[in-house]
């Protein structure tokens, strides 16, 4: 792979990723009254074993920075969709938990996020297409983690 073609791969990437960003955003602010970001950690909380991460995990995992990690559990939490609570080890550090309420709006935001996944993304792809996506940025993420362990050592 040449430079260039290399660069034209990582312009497409953040070029889609910020259109179908846009679409997914603006669709779930209309029809679930909810932000991505509100649905991004919902849908980290509810994945994670108990339902629950510590708030640094929780800042890994989300698709924001680790300070708007914790204004959106801030938000969630006023809006009773998720709670802070304080880790009984680690008097510095505090979990994430979803509430009931918060995995309820979760279930009903997801088929509208799903289709909109589809539609903006998915559906313009060949199923081969889609495969070499996965595989090519599976392969990127592990490497980017491998160099942040590194760097952790």
């Amino acid at each position: 792979m040449t430079e260039d073609s290399g660069v034209a791969a990582w312009a497409a990437l953040l070029r889609t990723h910020a259109a179908v960003v846009r679409a997914l955003e603006r669709e779930l602010e209309q029809t679930q009254n909810m932000p991505l970001a509100w649905y991004d950690v919902l849908l980290e909380l509810n994945s994670a074993p108990d339902r629950r991460l510590r708030m640094a995990e929780l800042g890994e995992r989300a698709v924001l920075s680790r300070s708007r990690v914790s204004r959106i559990v801030d938000e969630l939490a006023r809006a009773g969709l998720a709670a802070r609570e304080p880790d009984p080890n680690d008097r510095r550090g505090s979990w994430a938990v979803i509430t009931e309420a918060g995995r309820a709006r979760l279930r009903a935001a997801a088929p509208g996020y799903l289709d909109g996944i589809a539609r903006h993304f998915a559906d313009h792809l060949t199923a081969q297409e889609r495969a070499a996506i996965t595989t090519g940025l599976t392969r990127v993420l592990d490497a980017a983690a491998g160099s942040d362990a590194a760097a952790r050592r």
